[in-house]
């Protein structure tokens, strides 16, 4: 295992066991029977890794992630277990992967990213000013940046090859790419999820922007993969500081992406070291965003 400076999992190594692939945040191991799915504190934006990790990032993606799948559990999921101590293989490094690791069923990923958006931010909103249309969809007149969708949109994207870039597609688009029935599917569990998460995550104090999901086929059953709803995949701003006609604070990596704004970078690897300060506040933002949606103080395991 390869810790930075400030303690930060930055990439792990397990000897006997076959490096699936190492994404930008997670390293995905092969079990024979099931995967394990690493979140380390590995940090990207703009599609650029940068030298410096997060501590206690991975932690609190994996905590996040099963919080939801427990709250959302009526909805088949790829979780088998979070205790790596169940795995005799992965026992010697139990102390590095307790907390931040999921063994997970193996399932054929879908090559969809199935975006839902509740707010007209980011993307969503450069596309409605552009052409008062968001990923095909007409809108009404009259929204304002980070106003309230009238209904949630969903509006999936393909999934790129590594190192390019997801493209939004319409969903006909979609239907052409894995059929209408699936597609249909994906689009009625990413808007059922969407809505339960987002009305829970009122009652705590958050709105739920957006956010990005992953299925996967398993013997016949269409089910929930990869990370859910968490501060990397979803855009959380906190209920107190929401202003519709501005960008909203979120609680997630947008305050690392808006130090990087301010430099004279561009965008492309190797990316630049960042400051302790903005180390510090961004990971103070992900264990805030643990505590606020699941009432719990974060204790590093």
């Amino acid at each position: 295992m390869r810790y930075d400076a400030n303690h930060a999992l930055i990439s792990t190594d397990i000897p006997g066991l076959p490096l699936v692939n190492r994404g930008k945040v997670r390293d995905i191991y092969d079990l024979g029977d099931s995967l394990l799915f690493v979140a380390t504190d590995r940090l990207s934006a703009f599609d650029v890794v940068l030298p410096n990790g997060v501590p206690h990032k991975g932690e609190v993606l994996t905590q996040i992630s099963l919080f939801w799948f427990d709250l959302m559990k009526d909805i088949p999921n790829h979780l088998i277990t979070s205790d790596v101590t169940t795995r005799a293989e992965l026992r010697p490094y139990a102390a590095d992967l307790q907390g931040r690791s999921m063994i997970v069923r193996k399932v054929a990923i879908l090559p969809a990213e199935c975006i839902v958006r509740g707010y007209l931010v980011g993307s969503g909103w450069k596309d409605y000013c552009r052409c008062g249309s968001v990923s095909g969809i007409r809108l009404r007149e009259g929204y304002k940046q980070a106003s309230k969708l009238d209904e949630p949109l969903f509006t999936p994207s393909t999934k790129a090859a590594v190192g390019d870039h997801d493209e939004a597609i319409s969903f006909d688009g979609l239907c052409g790419v894995i059929g209408a029935g699936k597609a249909a599917q994906l689009r009625d569990l990413s808007l059922k999820l969407y809505s339960t998460a987002r009305d829970y995550a009122e009652k705590r104090g958050i709105i739920v922007a957006d956010t990005k999901f992953e299925f996967g086929e398993l013997d016949g059953r269409i089910i929930l993969a990869d990370e859910v709803l968490t501060p990397d995949s979803s855009r959380f701003w906190p209920a107190a500081d929401y202003r519709e006609g501005t960008s909203p604070v979120s609680l997630d990596k947008q305050f690392v992406r808006d130090y990087l704004e301010t430099l004279d970078w561009g965008k492309t690897a190797p990316g630049p070291e960042l400051p302790l300060e903005v180390i510090e506040k961004t990971s103070a933002k992900y264990i805030e965003a643990y505590r606020m949606l699941t009432g719990r103080d974060f204790l590093s395991k």
